[in-house]
């Protein structure tokens, strides 16, 4: 199931050029992911405090297609992509949103995060909880 969630590009998103800084739609991925996992009832903060681990970026691989400048909407989307038992991994990909409903999406930027659970004190890799994981699933 894919998850989408709505950006409004702000002066501070975007580069000396007017249009989104290509680092920022790493936070724009991450906001979604937070809401995705925040919409199948996993929340980060109760799961460090809970559960004694949190999840941390591995990898990340992005492709930019399109630019988005100041005062565009994006949805940004998330949908789980593979699981292990101690890492997942999540395609996201940022769609202008268009003005009429004429119009089709347009694809901005498309990526695939990986993403490891580790102990929040040792900060060494741990399984992800089996609650977890059946909320993902």
């Amino acid at each position: 199931m894919v998850f989408s969630f709505p950006i409004r590009v702000y002066w501070e998103d975007t580069d000396a050029g007017g249009i989104v800084f290509y680092a920022n739609y790493l936070k724009f991925f991450e906001r979604a992911r937070t809401e995705w996992l925040r919409n199948l009832g996993v929340e980060q903060q109760k799961l460090r405090d809970e559960a004694g681990g949190i999840f941390v970026v591995t990898q990340a691989q992005l492709n930019y297609l399109q630019p988005a400048r100041l005062d565009d909407v994006i949805e940004v989307t998330a949908v789980l992509q593979s699981a292990g038992r101690a890492s997942i991994t999540i395609a996201q990909q940022a769609f202008l949103k268009p003005v009429s409903s004429n119009e089709a999406p347009q694809l901005l930027c498309e990526g695939s995060i990986r993403v490891g659970w580790v102990d929040s004190t040792t900060m060494r890799p741990a399984r992800i909880p089996n609650s977890i994981v059946e909320k993902l699933s």
